[in-house]
């Protein structure tokens, strides 16, 4: 049987769209400023080596990803040219696969460094990740100066740091970091730098430096909350009606008897659940799209199946087999994840491995 016709929900992931999105970010960087691509958890749940693949070929020469086995994976689908940076850096006795499938590591504390120092003799090279007001990963700024006389052996490519708040503009918090990620690049020699990421991009020339590392606006997701999205849609959702019926008073739908209806509706049960990643949170406050009319999504999501009051479409279009738009024109991934209470980039990496995938424009 057709895969397609198998699976309960298609998810169609647009790579053209995707390199648009990467060509008009690139075009919004100071002359000279590099766009690398990050395409970590498997390139934002959408399929890191076809989303490579199509970005390489709209001119991005770095990728980021978070693991060293996404690394890996990653230079398989890549040419030998093309940067693959590890964000997790090494980690316990990794330095030669790192050397053997030409990766580069993000060093971010003193024991990364003197195991890479030790290894790679300075022929390899690697990153340097410094933190700046984000304490999660990087030097901070003592152990920073304490090290800086001493890290000609580790083959530095790469200055870095991240913006903790660059989806708010107005936050002082990016000029503070910006003014301390400076700070410490004083203490070495010149080296290419990168401070931002997706929204960063948008914070001005101060903030792009050599390279900035988008990622999530690459996918569509809004780069800049509270403004119109500059991005172009990457995804669509669509997941299938599997069973329509006429419900009454005094019933009620779902887990927990959480909906009841308010007179005679029609329900549509959706073959696609929170064991597919669409998120239990959307319980009686998401929605879907079938026929250009917004549908509520009524009663518990459950593991395998989400339902949908479907009374105010017309009835001869809703019948099993026909699809409810979850994600797509009229149903944002910034609406789901608004609606769902967290952010698109969790909605997208939570997109679960039963969808029939589809990959156009590429």
């Amino acid at each position: 049987m057709n895969s397609q016709a198998a699976a309960g929900g298609v998810l169609t992931i647009d790579l053209g769209a995707l390199a648009d999105n990467w060509r008009n970010l690139k075009a919004r960087l100071k002359p000279g400023a590099e766009l690398a691509s990050v395409v970590k958890a498997d390139g934002y749940g959408l399929g890191s080596e076809q989303v490579a693949a199509a970005l390489a070929k709209a001119g991005c020469s770095s990728f980021f990803v978070a693991r060293l086995d996404e690394g890996i994976r990653l230079r398989k689908a890549l040419c030998k040219g093309e940067r693959i940076f590890v964000l997790d850096g090494v980690l316990g006795g990794t330095a030669s696969e790192f050397f053997h499938h030409d990766l580069i590591p993000v060093l971010n504390e003193p024991g990364q460094i003197k195991e890479w120092t030790a290894k790679a003799d300075g022929k390899a090279k690697a990153a340097l990740h410094v933190d700046t007001g984000m304490n999660r990963l990087g030097l901070s700024l003592a152990e920073f100066e304490a090290l800086a006389p001493a890290l000609d052996g580790a083959g530095l490519c790469l200055l870095m740091s991240h913006l903790a708040c660059a989806e708010e503009r107005e936050n002082p918090k990016n000029a503070q970091q910006l003014e301390r990620f400076n700070q410490m690049r004083r203490l070495l020699p010149p080296l290419p730098a990168s401070l931002s990421n997706s929204s960063g991009v948008f914070l001005g020339a101060d903030y792009h430096f050599d390279l900035v590392r988008a990622g999530v606006a690459l996918y569509g997701v809004n780069p800049t909350p509270g403004q119109p999205n500059p991005m172009a849609q990457v995804v669509q959702l669509q997941g299938k009606i599997v069973q329509v019926r006429d419900v009454d008073l005094p019933e009620t739908v779902g887990y927990g008897a959480t909906h009841k209806v308010a007179g005679r509706v029609r329900i549509a049960t959706v073959a696609v659940g929170y064991a597919d990643g669409w998120p239990r949170s959307l319980s009686n406050r998401g929605f879907g799209v079938l026929n250009g009319v917004r549908v509520p999504l009524v009663g518990r999501v459950s593991m395998d199946l989400i339902t949908f009051d479907v009374t105010g479409v017309p009835e001869g279009t809703v019948h099993p087999g026909a699809f409810v738009t979850l994600l797509g024109e009229g149903a944002l991934v910034d609406e789901a994840a608004d609606a769902a209470g967290t952010i698109g980039y969790e909605i997208l990496t939570n997109l679960g491995p039963r969808y029939f995938r589809r990959f156009v424009g590429g």
